[in-house]
């Protein structure tokens, strides 16, 4: 990626994870790119300020995130180092900032399907086309970590039907589904956590391992997708928050209206 610029950003939420960089691959329109666990990774995910990075990301204008997460795979079928592009989510999280809204303002977001289909759809084509192994579907367990699984947790997961297990995917989505800008996720395989019989218990340097090829492949999907991106947005996402703010604003304090003008202005103003 050719970088125009790193701009350190401040939040009414706090300072997101790290610099986000902008810059053009292969002189495509301009893309940001944000390490959400700092470069380095020294954030853990259970520290990932993910409200000050979407709301940073909302103020630069990004209008779709596409979301890179290693997982571990609940199903025999998934193989380490495959591309799965969930459809839907299960929240195992226990304390994680999950909403914009609070502090005398009240909405609800629909979230029935987690994921922007138009970016989905985007995504399993660009990965067909290179013709790695895709999963067009799946349920992504978000763990609350940093420890991995029990065997009984893993078993249970597996019995619900999930297809892998993370511990970033939230409050990412419901963020993003809040501040109207679409969002996916390639989750990748690096292990196949603790339930298979023949195969080891997933470790940290198991992990490691298979990241660097799966991170390969992240790189070559986005370097092509980028231009496979239309301009206008047909889908859910771009006026989710759209009738969802339930409370009578004249009676909301003027900090919080100020705080989410950047998100919601143009339905304060309505």
């Amino acid at each position: 990626m050719e970088i125009i610029e790193e701009i350190d950003m401040d939040t009414p939420y706090g300072k997101p994870s790290d610099k986000i960089v902008i810059g053009r691959i292969n002189n495509s329109e301009p893309v940001a790119f944000l390490p959400r666990h700092g470069r380095g990774h020294r954030i853990m995910p259970s520290e990932i300020n993910s409200r000050a990075n979407i709301y940073a990301l909302k103020l630069l204008g990004v209008e779709r995130i596409i979301a890179v997460s290693a997982v571990g795979s609940l199903k025999e079928e998934i193989h380490p180092g495959d591309i799965v592009i969930p459809d839907q989510l299960i929240d195992k999280t226990k304390g994680r900032p999950f909403t914009f809204f609070g502090d005398g303002i009240v909405a609800h977001v629909a979230f029935a399907d987690p994921f922007c289909p138009e970016l989905r759809n985007l995504l399993i084509t660009q990965i067909e086309e290179l013709k790695y192994k895709v999963h067009k579907e799946g349920i992504y367990v978000c763990m609350e970590g940093p420890q991995f699984s029990t065997r009984a947790e893993s078993f249970l997961h597996r019995s619900w039907g999930a297809s892998v297990i993370g511990m970033t995917a939230l409050p990412e989505a419901k963020l993003a589904r809040e501040a109207e800008i679409c969002y996916a996720i390639m989750a990748m395989p690096t292990d196949y956590d603790c339930w298979h019989e023949v195969e080891e218990d997933v470790t940290a340097d198991m992990v490691v391992k298979q990241m660097e090829e799966n991170i390969k492949k992240a790189k070559e999907v986005i370097k092509n997708i980028i231009f496979k991106i239309p301009e206008e947005r047909n889908c859910i996402c771009k006026n989710a928050a759209e009738n969802a703010i339930v409370t009578d604003l004249s009676t909301v304090p003027f900090e919080t209206l100020r705080r989410l003008e950047p998100l919601y202005g143009k339905y304060f103003k309505k």
